[in-house]
């Protein structure tokens, strides 16, 4: 049954979404593998057929830029590949204060973080409910909960995510098909080193993909609303509970760079 059904993954060369497109093929599943590299592309196709996958389809695309989302799917239906799994894995981010970041690289992190992950999660959302099947996973983030300072734009498409999907997940309670968002925390990604954001606290004490992504597998596979990495149920617990204003104050901490004593001048 696996070998005939088909997952296509954004983000699939690298953290989160390359473990998840590991253990689709682990389980014999054929995939769809999309992202901008096309070396890494061909090495993660390597991989993939490797530990078992039949058919590995990869498929260069930046989904950050306005249409390439159309593009995507209408080069997949020009395959006339059938997609039964869509995981919407990938994301940027882009640290700073808002007032000095780039606003062409913000627009272009809400092209990819959002108005993608839309535009893919419409087209093939239709398909599976017009056949009444199939299972969408969708990256949310602990900043969904928090509005998150030096972090602004990323944390704000994140809340999106959550709330887009909680909502279709209601839309499609009479039917067969299924939408799980993950929701992890600060993990050992390239997010970070993209994100300018490899010295905050935040990105040093961080969680293996490999295990957040075997979390959100599971969790898509049972139909589960919400996949929560560990120790997140605790943080979204608090997050609810506290006025925005407070959760935003404990969020920059987070996100505010870790100074060398030794190198700022300051005293050992």
């Amino acid at each position: 049954m696996n070998s005939m059904q088909t997952a296509l993954i954004t983000g699939a060369t690298s953290g989160i979404g390359k473990e998840l497109a590991i253990l689709f093929a682990k389980d014999g599943y054929k995939l769809v593998i999309v992202a901008r590299n096309e070396k890494r592309l061909e090495e993660t196709a390597e991989l993939l057929r490797h530990l078992g996958s039949p058919l590995v389809t990869s498929i260069s695309c930046d989904l950050s830029v306005v249409g390439n989302a159309q593009q995507l799917y209408n080069n997949i239906k020009e395959r006339n590949i059938r997609i039964d799994f869509l995981v919407n894995d990938a994301g940027a981010g882009e640290h700073g204060f808002f007032k000095e970041t780039s606003l062409e690289e913000e627009l272009s992190i809400i092209q990819l973080n959002v108005a993608s992950l839309v535009h893919l999660t419409k087209l093939y959302l239709k398909e599976m409910v017009a056949r009444d099947n199939g299972k969408i996973l969708q990256l949310a983030s602990i900043a969904s909960y928090q509005p998150t300072p030096l972090l602004a734009v990323y944390a704000a498409t994140k809340a999106f995510v959550l709330s887009f999907t909680d909502a279709l997940i209601n839309e499609l309670k009479d039917t067969n098909v299924t939408m799980t968002a993950l929701i992890p925390g600060a993990t050992d990604t390239e997010f970070f080193m993209r994100a300018n954001a490899e010295n905050t606290k935040a990105a040093q004490n961080v969680e293996d993909p490999a295990v957040v992504a075997r979390i959100g597998f599971e969790a898509l596979m049972n139909g589960e609303a919400h996949a929560v990495a560990p120790g997140m149920k605790s943080q979204i617990m608090m997050s609810s509970l506290m006025s925005n204003q407070r959760v935003a104050g404990m969020a920059r901490k987070q996100m505010e760079d870790q100074v060398n004593p030794a190198e700022d001048g300051w005293e050992k």
